[in-house]
């Protein structure tokens, strides 16, 4: 009697979804995890619903963003009831910044994990699908991780989401690492697209050495740590492969990259091999510093051919009195300076920048004066954004705070002012030539960013037609013909 060959047990790999919120620092922390999923044995899923994981990277920056993180994370736990998924975790700057006091306060999350479990996400994940409890991490000051002197800090120290690649430390997986994420020399990049598009974030460094009152994200995101040249150039190569046209670097503050490598004029140097990469058609700065900008950096962003001269420069206010509460340096005046000096490198640059309004002591006059700044700067696009405190910051102790309705009404006085401007900006635009990246087209038509026009915040540019043979990724010269708010209409030119 012979017996009937056994077949080996059909074994399925375990899925996992990933959901991402805030910037596109996150985005890059997010194809990071993705990637180190794949590599340990996880299928990645687009729809959450399909996922036996759900793994939402939330925003701990201000308490809109908060919410909005929560939120997701309960819509991801209600799937559980009827469908697929078994576990829902979060990760990101939420999960970081209150670790066990965000677990306990929503048990509907299976889990909390914090940028030291990133190394190990699919190990810990697959162990809460076993149903395993994980312990949260109690939350601390990442500040204190590292030295105070910047050139005391070195790669050896924590982890640092979105700084990751297949060195020494993933040796593991280097053999069996998919082509998909590794370039064709240098560095393996540990990251994993999740967007297929045209454009695609680069961080250059993460932390920040700056001692904002109303801000606390050094305290969970860390002191200030720039990505090695030879790291953002392998990648940069892996994204060109990856039909990237536009990078997009990324960090909390750029203007400090290579401070803590011995050289603070690194960015000048980088930004023109950046853009010698072969498939790159141009390269963005993000995340600049008014007080630290130098002529030397204004020049290579202006001036650097393949650069987008776009000058993201976060003032958050103009009056003199609300800045020093704030510990930021500038005035009217020579932030006007620093914007005539732009123009004068780059008469055609885009400027963008933030403000944040109803700050403890904010007086009319110092709302007077922002808006006589703003409407001086004639910039392309800002944000404005109503003062709320935040956990453990200085300025969630000063006195002279104003109520919930005041800053509401100084935030809608502002936005309506900043509408105006913007659009008499836009409209000013009208005439100018203007590169346009292709960022997606249906028949004859397209639409995409111009060099004034970072990605997702600054509008876009329609084009009504487009020749035979355009792709995504292309850049078109067109001059532009008309404008609605930020966006604006441009004609591409018929040879």
């Amino acid at each position: 009697m012979t017996s009937s060959p056994t077949s080996a047990p059909v074994t399925t790999l375990p899925t996992v979804a990933l959901v991402t919120l805030g910037c596109a620092r996150n985005d890059v922390d997010s194809e990071e995890l993705a990637a180190r999923f794949e590599r340990d044995g996880f299928t990645l899923v687009d729809d959450s619903a399909d996922a036996d994981a759900v793994v939402v990277n939330t925003c701990g920056f201000v308490e809109a963003a908060k919410k909005d993180s929560v939120d997701t994370l309960l819509a991801a736990a209600d799937l559980k009831v009827d469908g697929r998924p078994q576990a829902v975790v979060a990760v990101g700057c939420l999960a970081e910044r209150y670790g066990k006091d965000l677990a306990e306060s929503l048990p509907e999350a299976d889990a909390v994990l914090g940028f030291d479990d990133y190394p190990d996400i699919a190990e810990r994940v697959r162990s809460i699908l076993d149903g395993n409890p994980h312990v949260p991490h109690t939350p601390r000051d990442r500040r204190r991780l590292l030295p105070i002197s910047p050139a005391a800090r070195s790669t050896a120290g924590p982890p640092v989401p979105g700084h990751a690649h297949g060195d020494a430390h993933d040796a593991h997986d280097a053999p069996d690492l998919p082509a998909s994420q590794a370039p064709a020399s240098g560095p393996r990049a540990l990251r994993r697209r999740l967007d297929g598009g045209p454009m695609a974030p680069l961080k250059l460094a993460s932390g920040c050495d700056r001692r904002c009152t109303f801000c606390a994200i050094p305290t969970f995101r860390g002191s200030f740590v720039s990505r090695r040249p030879a790291d953002v150039l392998a990648e940069a190569r892996w994204l060109a492969g990856q039909d990237v046209r536009e990078l997009f670097l990324v960090s909390e503050n750029s203007t400090s990259y290579g401070k803590d490598l011995g050289d603070l004029r690194l960015l000048e140097t980088l930004l023109p091999e950046l853009v010698a990469v072969e498939g790159v058609r141009r390269v963005r700065v993000s995340y600049l510093q008014p007080a630290e900008m130098r002529p030397g950096l204004v020049d290579a962003i202006g001036g650097t051919p393949g650069v987008a001269p776009y000058f993201d420069l976060s003032f958050q206010h103009a009056a003199p009195t609300v800045l020093r509460r704030m510990r930021r340096f500038g005035d009217p005046e020579r932030f006007l300076g620093l914007l005539d000096q732009v123009r004068r490198r780059a008469p055609l640059a885009g400027v963008r920048s933030n403000v944040i309004v109803g700050f403890p002591g904010e007086t009319e006059d110092d709302v007077a004066t922002l808006c006589a700044f703003l409407e001086a700067g004639r910039l392309d696009v800002v944000g404005v954004f109503g003062y709320s405190d935040e956990d453990g910051t200085e300025a969630a102790d000063l006195d002279g705070k104003h109520d919930e309705h005041e800053i509401l009404a100084r935030v809608e006085h502002v936005t309506r002012l900043v509408e105006e401007l913007t659009t008499q900006r836009a409209e000013d635009r009208v005439g100018e030539s203007v590169e346009v990246l292709v960022e997606q087209f249906d028949g004859r038509t397209a639409e995409g960013r111009a060099a004034h026009q970072g990605p997702e915040v600054d509008g876009s540019t329609a084009l009504p037609w487009v020749p035979d043979g355009t792709r995504i990724g292309d850049l078109l010269t067109a001059e532009v013909s008309g404008s609605a708010g930020a966006d604006l209409v441009a004609d591409v030119r018929r040879s």
